[in-house]
């Protein structure tokens, strides 16, 4: 087996894991999940994108890279007030719905009939907040994230896929070289697997869940298939659905959200230089599979590193990984004129973070850009 196939999923999967397990963490604070809770959903999630890359590029010969849904991800971490086991059944529900849009093409088509806008606006919303904390954490630890923070506007220049994990790097050797975290004593016992019955409630199912499968479904699985078909290569959608959706279904039984297809990590292993052979690039999908279960496996050592750190570090850290996506995501909700007022609405009141009736921001983000871009177009067609 070539170099270039190891040498690109490892890039891949360190850039997946490295950018955004501070946003897990956060998330798994957010539901209140008890370390060997959040030690599960690590584990779980690492051996999902593994079972399904591996799965995925066997079955059709195509170089399937997946990921773990970072907007969802900055979706659990914006909620409050939920259980880890009300929010397992949101994932549950996630994941059923992402394999049902693979296996049932009108609810597909209902998907694909939100505006591009709104839906970006929402995804906007969702990470908005999390960028703004930023500055208050540099504020409040400039020693400390300064240079962090200059060491990932560094690397961006050469490498944007690089910066965030250069990011975290510096702040590892600052904070202990500091003193202002202590290296805790580590170890490296096999994870283990932690089932959590989920709880049903349905504000929550409608709140975080739905929620949650519209951005996986926006802003990783369309993106993902794009960025296949970018490479030249026919993107097996309806496979992947079913997939991702059914192993996400399963991994969240373990307190993992749900996975998705890449888009920045699949890149990377898409090119040449991972194989000049374009018929023979499926494999990079196997070693990327290999190589996440082994960053599964080495969860009790990463975990206690990350835990250490002062929290403000991890806030800072967080913010700089949601850039580029918030970037990406105001770039789609204003790019279409016609839905714009109604993306700036759902933007808004997602960013808010108001929940009624226990329902959480997001739903009343996608509902009120709904709902203005309804009646825009009702306008537009009665002066027409």
């Amino acid at each position: 087996m070539r170099f270039s196939l190891f040498s690109s999923a490892l890039v891949a999967a360190l850039v997946g894991y490295g950018s955004t397990i501070a946003l897990i963490l956060s998330a798994a604070k957010a539901l209140g999940a008890s370390p060997g809770q959040t030690a599960s959903w690590v584990f779980a999630i690492c051996l999902a994108k593994a079972a399904g890359s591996a799965f995925l590029s066997f079955q059709t010969r195509v170089p399937v890279v997946l990921a773990w849904s970072t907007p969802g991800a900055a979706l659990i971490a914006a909620t409050n007030g939920i259980s880890m086991a009300e929010a397992v059944g949101a994932f549950v529900l996630a994941g059923g719905l992402i394999a049902l849009t693979g296996a049932l093409k009108p609810l597909g088509r209902a998907v694909a009939l939100i505006p591009d806008g709104i839906a970006s606006g929402m995804l906007a919303g969702v990470l908005l907040p999390f960028c703004l904390k930023g500055a208050g954490a540099a504020q409040s630890l400039p020693a400390l994230i300064l240079p962090m923070v200059a060491v990932f506007l560094l690397v961006r220049l050469k490498n944007p896929a690089l910066a965030v994990i250069a990011a975290l790097a510096t702040g590892l050797v600052a904070a202990f070289a500091s003193g202002a975290a202590n290296l805790p004593a580590l170890s490296l016992p096999l994870p283990t697997l932690t089932f959590i019955a989920p709880s049903l409630r349905l504000d929550v199912l409608i709140g975080l869940g739905l929620p949650l499968y519209l951005v996986t479904m926006a802003s990783q699985n369309l993106p993902g298939f794009a960025t296949l078909r970018a490479a030249g290569y026919q993107p097996p959608v309806r496979a992947a659905l079913g997939t991702t959706g059914a192993i996400s279904a399963l991994a969240g039984l373990f307190g993992a959200h749900t996975i998705s297809m890449a888009a920045i990590t699949a890149a990377i292993c898409l090119g040449d230089d991972t194989h000049p052979d374009r018929d023979q690039r499926w494999k990079v999908g196997l070693v990327y599979a290999g190589i996440w279960v082994c960053l599964g496996l080495l969860g009790p050592v990463i975990l206690p590193l990350l835990a250490a750190l002062p929290p403000a570090l991890m806030v800072a850290l967080v913010a700089l990984a949601l850039l580029g996506p918030l970037t990406g995501a105001l770039t789609g909700a204003y790019t279409p004129p016609e839905t714009r007022f109604a993306a700036t609405m759902t933007l808004a009141v997602t960013g808010s973070g108001v929940a009624a009736f226990g329902i959480g921001a997001a739903f009343w983000g996608l509902l009120s850009g709904l709902l203005i871009y309804a009646l825009e177009q009702t306008s537009r067609r009665l002066r027409a």
